[in-house]
């Protein structure tokens, strides 16, 4: 079976707020993704956008979004995302209290089930969870806020995921989030992620859909090598 495709997914916590549907369709001819940070300042310290943004922001695009939900309680409010036609749909371990079963409710409303981890938890206790998932997402910062410095030491968590993976033969994207940009997505690629999460790479670019295509270049190559 052939290695999948690198997905880029954009981050629109970088973007213009103001101009959020135009920030969508200026990567849409280029982006695999598009990436929508959900915060609630209970679970990270920041407020970011929820539903009714979403819902509004679904008719204005056709890239699928991959909701990141940081938020507490993901129980009450993952399913909504999914009914309002996310296509991946994260919420965090850490959160959540039966990640398996708000998986299965995921899927059920039509969606992808992700699960994220944050910088300070260890994979392993979580890896046997895997086979219920469609996404895991890696954090390579500490959740919360774009324009963090990428921290090299979490491509381990990367690397331990993509061999479990591989050993399961299980069929799912890892995901990293953060920090992620032209000198450091060769890296994120090397270590075992297939799908990048870009903020500032790409809506801080001149040509933000010329930098989803470079991105995804780079990554490409990294995978391809033995």
């Amino acid at each position: 079976m052939s290695a999948p495709s690198p997905v880029v997914a954009p981050s629109i916590l970088a973007a213009d707020f103001a101009r959020l549907a135009e920030e969508a369709r200026a990567v849409e001819d280029a982006a695999d993704w598009l990436h929508v940070d959900v915060m609630d300042n209970h679970f990270v310290p920041n407020l970011t956008i929820g539903l009714p943004v979403v819902q509004s922001l679904r008719a204005a695009t056709t890239l699928p979004f991959d909701v990141h939900l940081m938020i507490e309680d993901p129980r009450r409010w993952a399913p909504g995302y999914a009914d309002a036609g996310a296509y991946n749909v994260t919420f965090h371990v850490e959160a959540s209290d039966n990640p398996v079963s708000l998986a299965k409710d995921l899927r059920a409303a039509g969606a992808k089930a992700g699960l994220a981890v944050d910088r300070d938890t260890p994979i392993e206790p979580y890896l046997d969870l895997l086979p219920s998932f469609d996404t895991l997402l890696i954090m390579t910062i500490k959740a919360g806020f774009g324009g963090q410095k990428f921290i090299p030491a979490m491509l381990d968590k990367v690397a331990a995921a993509r061999r479990h993976v591989k050993a399961g033969h299980l069929e799912m994207r890892i995901e990293v989030d953060g920090g992620i940009g032209e000198d450091t997505i060769a890296q994120a690629a090397a270590a075992g992620a297939d799908a990048f999460v870009a903020g500032t790479a790409v809506y801080g670019a001149q040509d933000p859909a010329e930098a989803v295509r470079r991105l995804r270049g780079i990554a490409a190559r990294a995978m391809a090598e033995p």
